[in-house]
């Protein structure tokens, strides 16, 4: 039963790592980018083009009708029944409807131009701009159901090679265009950039599973039930996208495009980092928590083991966060950004929260619970709004930092008292007493601070990410066996 643990602990830790070490490659790349991006825009540039982009990802979320979460499912199925046929043919049916949300996308997005114009901006006419967005919508859609067939059929590698060269071709298409044109470059970047992506995406799945023509009439009626499953999935995605797109129109017209640079820049820093530990959830976790979900001693030791690592493994990296940020800031960006450093610093609280909720979460995905998917989504976007105008008409753009740590902890006390009552989920002695801890940490960082600057600041700052890295370590090491598995493959080479 020990040995059995330890490989289990040992499976979370590998996929974790392997799945992070690509996410964490492609942080860095598009920090360098960032970088760069924020010396030849300024936060009005990047305030500019954060809102471009969450448009593009609001239209697109509310017209794929979930195809690209959807699909994975039945071609997992289909694949590992070997039926080479089906699975064939029902690759066809996923494009047929990637294809006609492209289209509808496109033209939404043309539609609505104007309005969004009117709704996210305090001056000038941009219809025109919402407009040549289309073509990264109907881009983006067709690259989402060909993402699905590489899930579906497993096939990580390219997943994970598609990623790296996207943001290769994001930093090579956009930096010129920034550098030669300013502002006026960033609508042209967005489509050149989703155009790279389905290029990579299609050069890929495309060696898989071959484009067939022949057939294609009368298959997009046997994808309702894909269309069906995803739809829960899609509102609850566009709700999030719509309420980011709120938050930034919201921070635009009441503030200005720098405020609004500003809180993108930490909003980002602080979400993207933790990416590298929760980019595992979806491809290893969720499937291994979908086999077990009927089973709910299973789920809670499946999700507690989760929890578990994932907060050894990020908790070291938010004390560390938190206390570098000063240095961070004009490194990844500029000196122009350092107003942000408060606001991402109280943030990065946020982030202990959401590993104790993540993995809980997935119970109801797996379970296929749309109705309470989306009402768990609903219930924290509404509460991220709410929170992110009080916390800015209060405290400014420190407080949008205090908004995001609430909404998560909100998030925490919901989604666990529902699995809690629905599931019978509940906290393990072990997860409870690592969170007590890591959190403890955390906050005492955060303390840090407010209070203290100079050599005390750094001090004490290494003093506290050293203990937690410490703690962690020790606790893998445990359960893992990673110091052995290490020294064997030392002494083999």
């Amino acid at each position: 039963m020990a040995k059995e643990s330890s490989e289990n602990y040992h499976h979370i830790l590998k996929y974790t790592g392997l799945f992070g070490g690509v996410q964490g490659l492609n942080i860095v790349l598009g920090l360098v980018r960032t970088k760069l991006m924020a010396l030849l825009l300024g936060p009005s540039g990047m305030g500019l083009a954060s809102l471009f982009n969450t448009t593009v990802g609001f239209v697109s979320q509310a017209t794929n009708l979930g195809v690209a979460f959807s699909a994975v499912r039945h071609i997992s199925e289909l694949y590992d029944q070997g039926n080479e046929a089906a699975l064939v043919h029902y690759v066809k049916v996923v494009r047929g409807w990637s294809l006609l949300t492209a289209l509808v996308g496109m033209l939404v997005c043309v539609a609505i131009g104007p309005f969004l114009s009117q709704t996210t901006f305090a001056w000038g006419d941009h219809s025109l701009h919402f407009m040549l967005l289309a073509p990264a919508v109907g881009m983006l859609a067709i690259t989402g159901g060909e993402t699905a067939i590489l899930k579906g059929m497993r096939s990580l590698g390219a997943l994970a090679s598609v990623q790296v060269l996207a943001v290769v071709a994001a930093l090579l298409i956009s930096i010129p265009a920034y550098y030669l044109f300013g502002e006026a470059a960033i609508v042209p970047v967005i489509v050149l950039m989703a155009f790279a992506t389905m290029v990579f995406t299609l050069r890929c799945s495309l060696r898989l599973i071959p484009l067939q023509l022949r057939g294609a009439k009368g298959i997009l009626g046997e994808g309702m039930e894909m269309v069906r499953l995803g739809v829960a999935f899609t509102l609850a995605a566009v709700i999030g996208s719509a309420a980011e797109m709120l938050v930034r129109s919201y921070l635009n017209v009441v503030g200005d495009l720098d405020m609004l640079g500003l809180y993108n820049a930490g909003y980002m820093l602080t979400m993207t980092y933790a990416g590298m530990v929760f980019s595992a959830m979806e491809a290893d976790y969720y499937p291994r928590l979908s086999g077990v979900q009927q089973d709910i001693e299973a789920t809670n030791l499946t999700v507690n083991r989760q929890m578990e690592v994932s907060l050894l493994l990020l908790s070291p990296m938010l004390t560390a966060l938190m206390i570098a940020l000063p240095i961070l800031v004009p490194l990844l960006f500029s000196d122009k950004f350092l107003p942000m450093v408060g606001m991402a610093q109280v943030a990065v609280l946020a982030m202990y929260f959401k590993v104790m909720t993540l993995p809980v979460a997935y119970i109801t995905l797996a379970r296929g619970y749309s109705l309470s998917y989306l009402f768990l989504e609903t219930s924290y976007y509404v509460a991220f709004v709410l929170l992110i105008i009080f916390g800015y008409e209060r405290w400014g753009l420190y407080g949008t930092g205090i908004a995001i740590a609430l909404a998560h902890v909100f998030e925490c006390l919901l989604v666990n008292t529902y699995a809690y009552k629905k599931y019978g989920y509940r906290f393990s002695a072990t997860v409870s007493g690592y969170a007590i801890v890591q959190i403890s940490l955390g906050l005492l960082a955060f303390i840090l601070t407010l209070l203290a600057d100079g050599l005390l600041y750094w001090g004490v700052g290494a003093f506290i990410v050293l203990l937690s890295l410490s703690l962690s370590l020790q606790i893998l090491r445990k359960k893992t066996h990673l110091w052995q598995a290490l020294t064997r493959r030392f002494h083999k080479h």
